[in-house]
């Protein structure tokens, strides 16, 4: 049942000394959640990135995009997704500031081929491509997906010119980001209601990019990364992760940037552990 596995990885994260603020743990349709901070939203860094790809994958099953068309150059809009444009276009935090106009930028470099490059301006080019279809990216998902997921006040925020940041910008509680999760393993569907396609769903943790990188960064998909071990996961910085591993689906919100793969290997293991030993006994 999740509070075991919950008081599992919970104690797990105490004795690593990993700053988790909160973990929700979702098997099949039950869940269970442990806090360490206050139950508050908080910056999901690059877990919005989901939301971005989710937002094309709506997009294209209502024709309003086309994910394999060119987008400028030789690459498509699933090459801004899966960070593979070839555009040298480093992450900074300067990154507004630098540039009057960063999709412009982008779009004006030339392209070295499909080389996997993460960045942050990668995935806002993208919900600027889309932009110029939808008009307000955030006017169009709140009824598309925002208002299904419960997360109708939600605001994302945006660069100087006015557009979402894509990369970053969302802040949700840990049960929030869970939704996301949800949506994901059911392929699409979320309370019944289909939001997006489920092949789109499979694009997100499939045909990896392959990279030469440690465990757990040596694959990436549109906005997945592989591993650890078998599972999957959206990972933000300082810890923010939605882990898919086996039956289960393990959300973490947490302060801790240089542990957070370690936690994400031990969430895996025991999440590992957990379904081996209710299956032995089922």
């Amino acid at each position: 049942m999740p509070n075991d596995l919950l008081r599992r990885i919970a104690r797990g994260f105490d004795e690593m000394g990993f700053e988790a603020h909160g973990v929700h743990v979702r098997v099949g349709s039950e869940t269970a959640e442990h806090r360490w901070a206050p139950d508050a939203r908080e910056e999901i860094h690059s877990v919005a990135k989901a939301f971005s790809a989710i937002a094309v994958g709506i997009a294209r099953d209502e024709s309003v995009v086309d994910p394999d068309d060119i987008v400028a150059h030789d690459y498509t809009l699933v090459d801004l997704l899966t960070m593979t444009s070839g555009v040298d276009f480093p992450w900074s935090a300067s990154m507004f500031d630098d540039h009057e106009d960063v999709a412009r930028e982008f779009l004006s470099r030339p392209s070295q081929g499909r080389i996997f490059q993460y960045a942050n301006a990668s995935t806002y080019t993208a919900m600027r491509h889309l932009a110029d279809r939808v008009g307000d990216v955030v006017d169009w998902l709140r009824p598309r997906l925002f208002e299904p997921l419960g997360l109708g006040d939600v605001e994302w925020r945006r660069c100087p010119r006015g557009h979402v940041l894509a990369g970053e910008g969302l802040a949700l509680t840990t049960e929030e980001m869970s939704r996301l999760g949800l949506l994901i393993r059911e392929r699409g569907v979320y309370a019944g209601r289909r939001i997006v396609s489920p092949d789109w769903i499979e694009r997100m943790h499939s045909d990896w990019i392959e990279r030469e990188a440690a465990p757990g960064y040596d694959g990436y998909a549109v906005s997945g990364w592989r591993g650890p071990g078998d599972a999957w996961r959206l990972h933000g910085a300082y810890g923010q992760m939605v882990i898919f591993t086996g039956e289960a689906v393990v959300t973490v919100s947490a302060n801790d940037h240089f542990r957070a793969d370690e936690a994400a290997a031990l969430v895996v293991a025991i999440a590992r552990d957990y379904s081996s030993a209710s299956h032995a006994s089922a």
